[in-house]
């Protein structure tokens, strides 16, 4: 299945708080887990990497699978 057939919303199935990188890892087919843990890590070790307030924006600017 192409990437571009899948649109970029937040998971349902695949999620930790509100599906931000669960959906993100579904639509270019990466792993969840591995996606989350390096998200950690470049938030934790750039202080120029506001990961928190990524995660925010992409949370409220991002559908529902259903929706």
């Amino acid at each position: 299945m192409s990437t571009a057939s899948k649109p970029l919303a937040r998971s349902l199935n695949d999620r930790m708080i509100a599906g931000v990188m669960g959906g993100i890892a579904h639509r270019f087919g990466w792993n969840a887990t591995l996606l989350r843990a390096i998200f950690v890590i470049v938030s934790i070790a750039s202080a120029a990497f506001p990961g928190i307030l990524v995660y925010l924006i992409l949370w409220l600017l991002m559908p529902n699978e259903a929706d």
